[in-house]
């Protein structure tokens, strides 16, 4: 019955066409090598995901710069990465050359880690100061964006999430709150300048059609001037400049927006909702739908934020478990045009076959993400990142992790 519902029909995407709805969100799991380039563990977890048979694969964030990163093991997309990310993408596509694979292109920005990388800003945000840029900086990240966006086109991705969200340094220059006076920085049009300058550097450039280009947008980034706001000092959701943005990327040739919301370094709940706070989710439903309603038919709006609602047993209250589900969220939101594709990021650790499984009928074999988000706090402790609910790696993994902190802990004490 899952096979034949909305979740399991087509849809073009620019010239392209994913076979079903479901979209793996970008994860970062920091298990690169220390060159930036994809290790074993980084082939086994996408094989699982080819094999598993979504419609579009976004590959984790890529840094297009080496000097500031948030992960240590994080894997870039630099000229020195060439022949392994072609050699990733081949492999890739014979297992399964169906997924549309997208390269999520990001820089760190002020959520660079001072620990092992330089912290920049565009300015300084409490807590997040860094070496302030100047507008030359900014030229150099822009080239570099576009430098990443050829080599994923030539390496035979078929196209790039240029990242817009989640406080990284695309979202930093769009906030409100930068009101600094510079070339990208106070009125709209300059804070914009940057993505939309990318956006017609990297279609020149790549001068191909069938070349997918769409970006991941915060919608709400639920601080003083993060975007979505009504001004560089309030924390009062408006939908009006994200809207003005999206369109203006559509303009310049965005085939998708994938809406997310939040800053995980500092909204993390908003980004991904948990089980404490599941209802976050209808959140993103809300912004799936002022995007779907302002932008053209044919761009198409992907919506985060459904792996909390699982098989209906996620703490939502006032409805049935059988109304609660994401099979049920899924196909609804296609059929009421709220979103077009479901993308799911922490569900696509826990199952990497949910779409082959769902289709095929056998949503009992599912691993449920339980959204205990462990695997954040592998990210957090800047190790390989897995699902320790369902994977004896990684819960083993953890155990030791956390059985040498605690050694640290005793001996510090």
């Amino acid at each position: 019955m899952s096979g034949n519902s909305p979740l399991f029909t087509s849809i073009k995407i620019g010239n392209r066409t994913a076979e079903n709805r479901i979209v793996m969100n970008a994860m970062e799991c920091c298990d690169a090598d220390e060159a930036g380039n994809p290790t074993d563990k980084t082939y086994r977890r996408y094989e699982q995901l080819f094999e598993g048979g979504a419609g579009v694969i976004v590959v984790e964030a890529l840094s297009v710069i080496d000097e500031c990163k948030g992960r240590l093991h994080q894997l870039t997309a630099l000229p020195a990465n060439r022949k392994a990310l072609e050699k990733f993408v081949t492999a890739m596509k014979k297992v399964n050359e169906k997924p549309i694979m997208l390269w999520q292109l990001t820089h760190s920005g002020e959520l660079s880690h001072p620990d092992f990388s330089k912290r920049v800003c565009v300015k300084p945000l409490p807590g997040y100061e860094g070496e302030l840029l100047n507008e030359e900086d900014v030229e150099y990240i822009l080239d570099q964006f576009v430098l990443a966006a050829k080599m994923a086109h030539d390496c035979g991705a078929d196209g790039i999430d240029f990242k817009l969200c989640h406080g990284y340094f695309g979202s930093q220059l769009l906030r409100p709150y930068n009101d600094r006076k510079w070339k990208y920085g106070g009125p709209f049009e300059n804070r914009a300048r940057f993505a939309y300058e990318a956006y017609e550097r990297i279609a020149k450039e790549v001068n191909d059609p069938d070349f997918i280009v769409g970006s991941k947008v915060s919608v709400w980034e639920g601080i003083p001037g993060g975007m979505g706001t009504l001004g560089p000092d309030s924390p009062i959701p408006d939908p009006a400049e994200i809207i003005k943005l999206c369109r203006g990327l559509e303009e310049r040739g965005a085939k998708y927006i994938l809406q997310s919301a939040g800053n995980p370094s500092i909204t993390l709940a908003l980004t991904q909702p948990d089980k404490k706070i599941p209802d976050y989710v209808y959140l993103h439903f809300l912004f799936q739908k002022q995007l779907r309603d302002a932008l053209r038919p044919e761009t198409v709006v992907m919506g985060s934020a459904y792996s909390v609602l699982r098989n209906g047993s996620n703490n939502l209250r006032g409805v049935k478990d059988e109304e609660s589900s994401f099979l049920y969220w899924a196909n609804k939101n296609i059929r009421d045009k709220v979103c077009d594709m479901p993308a799911i990021g922490r569900q696509s650790l826990a199952d990497a076959y949910l779409p082959k499984k769902l289709k095929e009928g056998r949503e009992n074999e599912v691993h449920w993400c339980t959204t205990c988000d462990n695997c954040l706090e592998f990210l957090i402790r800047q190790k390989p990142v897995g699902c320790a609910t369902y994977s004896r790696e990684y819960a083993a993994a953890l155990v030791e992790i956390r059985r040498q902190e605690g050694r640290l802990t005793e001996k510090h004490t």
